[in-house]
């Protein structure tokens, strides 16, 4: 897998700052000081083994976890202690690890629901329907249409999401997440499960939203060929704490995170043999 990237400026503004997360459960600490930044146009890389924290960080900053210590800033502003309807308000969409998609809707009116957040409902509205909320409504589709297109959905738009495969229920996801007109995409674990083409595919997807859509965006992943594919930065996590940053081969390639995911005898060998 390869994609072209491009070079996002080292002073571009600051989409998304984290400043000393910490955040614990009982007598557990999920994380420990994390600090993080993602700038505007960027796609930063959040990985770690499993049980490192990146899904507490990600929940975290999108308000379903208030920080146990630490501040978080979205665009400049304090957001740190705001609820998850604020924040998605302010311009921050997800997608879950695991499918969130409603069962037994079409693939359109999962998408739909995507656009919650522009929806104002009121009684005055409704008195004057024909006027004023069917305007709205049709700005509404208007921009789910062009989201089915970008994401080439045309030919299943009208599916029960339950019975199209999975590789085309993750993009359905991505879709949702897309018509909320995000500012910042968080994206938990998009690729999980899929082979090679569907992984290739959703890579080209996430390029072209930021190309495309001038997103900002937040990726956990696991299989680390897309992580160097598509990345500009990559911010490694274990056990809560950040072990290494940077570009990311060089991130990734680093003794902390060899012995992280591999154990200290076996990175000690994965050296060894690196060496020889």
């Amino acid at each position: 897998m390869s994609a072209q990237l491009r070079a996002v400026a080292a002073d571009a503004p600051v989409a998304l700052s984290c400043e000393a997360i910490e955040r614990s459960f009982g007598g557990l600490r999920a994380l420990k000081g994390v600090s993080l930044d993602l700038r505007e146009g960027e796609i930063l890389g959040l990985v770690g083994p499993n049980g490192s924290g990146k899904t507490t960080m990600v929940n975290v900053v999108t308000g379903f976890y208030p920080p146990s210590a630490g501040r978080v800033c979205l665009f400049g502003e304090d957001i740190t202690s705001l609820k998850p309807h604020r924040i998605a308000a302010r311009g921050v969409a997800r997608t879950f690890q695991n499918l969130a998609l409603f069962k037994g809707m079409s693939v359109l009116d999962n998408i739909l629901i995507g656009r919650h957040t522009h929806m104002r409902p009121s009684a005055l509205g409704a008195l004057f329907y024909w006027w004023w909320a069917e305007r709205e409504e049709l700005a509404h589709r208007r921009v789910v249409e062009d989201v089915i297109e970008f994401m080439q959905l045309q030919d299943i738009r009208d599916e029960p999401v339950e019975v199209i495969p999975l590789g085309l229920q993750k993009r359905v996801e991505l879709a949702r997440a897309l018509v909320a007109e995000p500012r910042l995409l968080i994206l938990d674990e998009p690729m999980a499960g899929m082979n090679q083409e569907e992984k290739e595919y959703i890579a080209r997807f996430v390029l072209d939203a930021r190309e495309a859509r001038g997103v900002s965006i937040l990726i956990i992943e696991h299989h680390m060929d897309v992580v160097t594919s598509i990345c500009d930065r990559v911010v490694v996590l274990s056990y809560g704490e950040v072990i290494s940053q940077g570009a990311p081969q060089e991130a990734i390639g680093h003794p902390a995170v060899v012995s992280a995911y591999l154990g200290e005898r076996a990175a000690r060998r994965h050296q060894a043999g690196s060496a020889a």
